[in-house]
């Protein structure tokens, strides 16, 4: 509820302003509803929309969003030992694909001295 929105927007009633508003920079990125963000601008400029409700439904938007995550971490923590498995086995591809990468840098560069 401490995200920055618009200095000059002291009561509900002020006109607010758009530009620099974060709260409308994560709306206009992650929630869905397009058209109502827009009216939401409309009316905010106008005035009469207070930043808590915005905040109030940016809060609502990220939880839905994250909510599968979440769910989805609670169950890979119920089976340590398979994380640690899928963690060997990135590991092992990125470090292939890193030896190749470099070994790509040194061709291009001259340095193959092996």
């Amino acid at each position: 509820m401490n995200m920055y929105t618009d200095a000059n927007h002291v009561r509900v009633s002020d006109p607010g302003k758009i530009e620099g508003n974060v709260v409308f920079t994560y709306l206009d990125i992650f929630d869905h509803n397009k058209n109502e963000v827009e009216e939401l601008k409309a009316h905010y400029q106008r005035g009469g929309l207070g930043d808590v409700v915005l905040k109030k439904r940016l809060i609502t938007v990220l939880n839905d969003l994250l909510e599968p995550v979440r769910q989805r971490r609670q169950e890979f923590a119920k089976d340590p030992k398979a994380v640690m498995s899928i963690l060997h086995a990135g590991t092992q591809e990125a470090q292939k694909v890193a030896e190749q990468t470099m070994a790509d840098v040194r061709r291009v560069m001259h340095l193959n001295y092996f």
